[in-house]
């Protein structure tokens, strides 16, 4: 295995082409979700040619971790004209800028996919790019599994095992597009990594997403910035902290670089949560002096039940 350039095409599959099957798969993104993507397919499917596309710097360490067998830079018509599978694991932004290169250099017979935390501003876009004869067909997904350290060096074979792992459908269930055979392969190399594959649409998913995932990112990032800023010259109150506020701002240690987007393309969302969020403290406050409290601590306690429930072990 070696990095490529961008004039250079892929070698040659070693195996047949069955059109509308997955083959060659193409990811562009090698950090920790597209490496670990790869990762898992080199572990858990056979048979597949891996390309990956990313920045140079980026690029070599992701031919240095060994899951792919091709990395380029560059332009990335190298690697999207001959896969069956693309998958975009890139920050927002980057994706919504790479769908119109990647409509037009695409095979008609590939399928299309993304890893973004936000999908209602992603299948819009797809929507208007990918839906003219010709054009490859477009699935948009999320992957719920990451780390609050970034890039391939963080990287899991097992990142996704237990993980939901949503597809967009455009109404509540598994829409009509489930049934075409590039789909259906995808979703079975999803089941192949470990992961749950279920079906939501856009709005849905950001909702969820937002309640569940971004709105607990931004409460660590508040508490974390609210307990630094009180530190003393002898780092109180930190240096008496135990596992419990470690556990707490595990996802501060996440970079802002990861979550503008996010927040960005899911501002209304996390607006409206954290104004609800607000009242509920405010009635925390309001109720400290009483056994009121034991009611939420009660709830509270009811939902980690149903959490620790959804987890499935790793193997």
């Amino acid at each position: 295995m070696r990095l490529r350039s961008a004039g250079e095409s892929p070698e040659p599959a070693s195996f047949s082409m069955t059109p509308h099957l997955i083959n060659r798969v193409a990811i562009l993104g090698t950090g920790l979700i597209g490496g670990s993507f790869a990762l898992a397919l080199r572990k858990y499917a056979t048979d597949l040619h891996l390309a990956g596309w990313d920045r140079p710097e980026v690029a070599r360490s992701a031919d240095a971790k060994g899951g792919f067998d091709a990395v380029f830079s560059g332009d990335p018509g190298a690697v999207l004209r001959d896969a069956d599978l693309i998958l975009v694991a890139l920050p927002i932004g980057v994706t919504l800028d790479l769908l119109p290169e990647i409509a037009r250099v695409a095979s008609p017979n590939a399928l299309v996919t993304d890893a973004c935390s936000t999908k209602l501003r992603i299948v819009q876009t797809a929507q208007e790019l990918f839906g003219k004869e010709g054009a490859p067909l477009f699935l948009g997904g999320h992957p719920m599994a990451g780390r609050e350290v970034a890039g391939i060096a963080n990287a899991d074979a097992d990142l996704f095992r237990g993980a939901a792992y949503a597809l967009i459908g455009k109404a509540n269930g598994e829409p009509a597009v489930a049934r075409d055979a590039r789909v259906a392969a995808f979703v079975k190399l999803v089941e192949k990594i470990g992961a749950r594959p279920i079906w939501l649409g856009a709005q849905q998913h950001d909702y969820a997403v937002g309640m569940a995932s971004h709105l607990p990112q931004l409460l660590a990032v508040a508490l974390g910035a609210f307990l630094y800023d009180r530190l003393d010259e002898n780092g109180l109150p930190i240096t008496v902290a135990g596992p419990g506020l470690r556990d707490t701002l595990r996802l501060a240690g996440s970079p802002y670089a990861t979550w503008r987007d996010i927040v960005l393309t899911n501002r209304e969302v996390l607006s409206a949560a954290l104004d609800l969020l607000a009242r509920r403290i405010d009635d925390l406050r309001e109720r400290l002096s009483s056994r009121e409290l034991e009611a939420d601590f009660e709830a509270a306690n009811e939902l980690y039940k149903l959490l620790r429930g959804l987890e499935s072990p790793r193997h």
